[in-house]
């Protein structure tokens, strides 16, 4: 089957390179599913799940908080705000996120910054996002 290199680039290390044959991502509008031959690209990311396919199975989970993909024909580069594997996460951790997060949304939304707001959204949406996948 064909393969095409994937990488999975954290702010701290490069966490996933390899040949894989699929990857499911989660762009801002919904998944995209990236094969070899793809067309080019660049997409924002919304918090969940990257699936990795090789062999015919899914081979790695791995949890993203946001960032961007860029996808060729060749090659998809995925640069995430964070990323941790899914077997690592914690529904604890997950929850205490969502709270921290809530209440920084109420924060902004007394304030007149629409920036503010859509960051404040943006950070709750990917905490609950990783509850989600930590509930998986």
């Amino acid at each position: 089957m064909a393969t095409f290199t994937l990488e999975l680039v954290s702010p701290e290390q490069l966490l996933f390179s390899d040949e894989v044959e699929m990857a499911e991502i989660p762009a801002a509008e919904g998944y995209i599913g990236v094969l070899p031959g793809h067309a080019p690209m660049i997409v924002a990311l919304k918090g969940g799940v990257i699936r990795i396919h090789k062999g015919g199975a899914i081979t790695h989970r791995l949890f993203v908080a946001g960032g961007f993909a860029e996808i060729t024909a060749e090659r998809c580069t995925v640069l995430a705000e964070e990323a941790v594997p899914v077997a690592d996460l914690s529904r604890d951790s997950a929850a205490t996120r969502i709270a921290e997060a809530e209440a920084a949304y109420a924060e902004a939304a007394k304030g007149e910054s629409v920036e503010a707001r859509e960051a404040a959204m943006a950070r709750l949406l990917a905490a609950r996002a990783r509850l989600e996948a930590a509930s998986a």
